[in-house]
């Protein structure tokens, strides 16, 4: 990437602006003296970041892709659908830390630095996810067995809060102005990485041992995985140093000490409108990335080759449309091209999900599509996000506002897609929440101001 150059900057207080919630005017730019950043640097500074969060959500996807071995693992024999909702269930449940791990690494983040927040997040991570691999199952201690995977699933739930905004935060409060899009659409683009690397190696598992033999054994290998990968993790991202931005406030003894404060005092409206922009990724990440292989199998009657691939297809399209879209809102703007994926996914999702069943070749052009189509929200919402807080409580605003709608709506969506599908007998159920979805981030999206081409606050 070919940075422009950093401009010197002279400390003035932070704007009145900055401590109210309006976007009636343009504010003015906290522009403290910030430190020259060379190309150098900054490549390293996206390299290790996208490192660290491909190894954090590779550890973090494998939980979905192997659903339906945890079901058989950890819960009693009953219905195939009781023991997918149980599994999906610890799944939901896991998501409700998530707001409080938003406050944690955001406090760590904006007090302490942002380094030191992706440092730890990505080592709790490993560490909780390779005991998943070490757990016994229910035949072995009963419901310990389900209680047990809980517990280490809110684990990875609370340091997975700290991930996705304090990476985003990290890269744009690097990247030089008129790039932040660009820059920032790194992180989607290691998190679908993850993903897709979780997806091959499940798949991959699959086909070498056998259906049965993962189901039995076998799924803990990814699991196991985790320690190795997290250490690498935690090594490159110690190397890094912090951002100018953060680094600044450092030196004018202006780091915030209570930034959820200042965020629930001055920023509250800033808060409701970054959590509804971030309402579609959160359900539509977990319907079509995460849920879709569990979704074909059930309902569609495919086999787990076949509905690995199709959502792979949508996972490299996501991928290689992600950070196409994010260089995309530097040039046009953060809103054109958000309110543009809201309209596109209430038009496309329940017809996505209708051609799903009219066989393979249709079904993997539809997940294209819907991939696509996704990519256009996620390219841009990291910047959106980190550009609409203050530097002093960027990480916070970022984490609770992404951290509370994966919560209460990502998390859930794959427990409440299986049981509004079983409750209606409705296929399509997934598709109407989509819509719904994409609905609220329309509004919030168009309450918000245009950031793209403004002074990082």
């Amino acid at each position: 990437m070919s940075p422009q150059p950093d401009s010197p900057i002279r400390h003035t207080q932070p704007p009145a602006l900055d401590r109210t919630d309006t976007h009636q005017t343009t504010p003015t730019p906290n522009t403290a003296g910030l430190t020259p950043v060379d190309p150098l640097t900054r490549r390293k500074v996206v390299a290790a970041t996208f490192i660290g969060n491909f190894v954090e959500w590779f550890d973090y996807a494998v939980y979905g892709y192997l659903a339906g071995s945890i079901a058989i693992a950890f819960f009693p024999e009953s219905d195939p659908t009781t023991q997918l909702l149980g599994a999906w269930a610890v799944f939901a449940v896991s998501f409700l830390v998530r707001p409080l791990g938003g406050f944690f690494w955001g406090w760590l983040g904006d007090r302490w630095g942002r380094k030191t927040a992706l440092s730890w997040s990505i080592l709790v991570m490993s560490v909780a996810t390779f005991c998943i691999g070490l757990l016994p199952t229910y035949p072995t201690a009963g419901i310990l067995a389900p209680l047990m995977l809980l517990l280490v699933r809110v684990v990875q739930g609370f340091s997975a809060a700290g991930e996705y905004a304090g990476a985003s935060a990290f890269l744009v409060e690097y990247a030089p102005k008129g790039q932040r899009g660009r820059y920032a659409a790194v992180v989607p683009a290691s998190t679908s990485a993850g993903l897709l690397f979780g997806l091959l190696f499940v798949t991959g598992l699959t086909a070498a041992l056998g259906s049965d033999a993962v189901n039995e054994w076998a799924w803990r290998i990814p699991f196991l995985l985790a320690a190795p990968l997290g250490l690498i993790g935690h090594y490159i991202r110690t190397r890094l140093e912090d951002t100018p931005q953060f680094t600044a406030l450092q030196q004018q003894d202006d780091v915030i000490t209570a930034p959820w404060r200042d965020l629930f005092v001055q920023h509250w409206r800033l808060l409701l409108r970054a959590l509804g922009a971030a309402l579609l990724n959160a359900v539509a990440f977990y319907i079509l990335l995460s849920y879709m292989p569990n979704y074909l199998e059930s309902q569609l009657d495919l086999s787990v080759t076949q509905a690995n691939t199709m959502t792979a297809t949508s996972l490299v399209t996501y991928i290689g449309f992600i950070l196409i879209t994010g260089s995309l809102s530097d040039r046009v703007g953060r809103r054109k091209v958000l309110l543009s994926a809201s309209v596109a996914m209430f038009v496309l999702a329940v017809p996505a999900f209708m051609l799903l069943k009219h066989g393979f070749l249709l079904g993997v052009l539809v997940l294209v599509i819907m991939g696509g189509t996704l990519a256009l929200n996620d390219g841009v919402l990291p910047s959106f996000l980190s550009e609409q807080f203050p530097t002093r409580i960027r990480y916070t605003g970022f984490a609770v506002s992404f951290n509370s709608a994966n919560a209460f709506f990502g998390g859930t969506a794959a427990f409440v897609a299986t049981l509004l599908i079983s409750v209606t007998g409705s296929a399509l159920a997934p598709g109407w929440m989509l819509m719904a979805a994409a609905s609220i981030a329309f509004v919030a999206v168009l309450l918000s101001r245009e950031t793209a081409q403004e002074e990082l606050r």
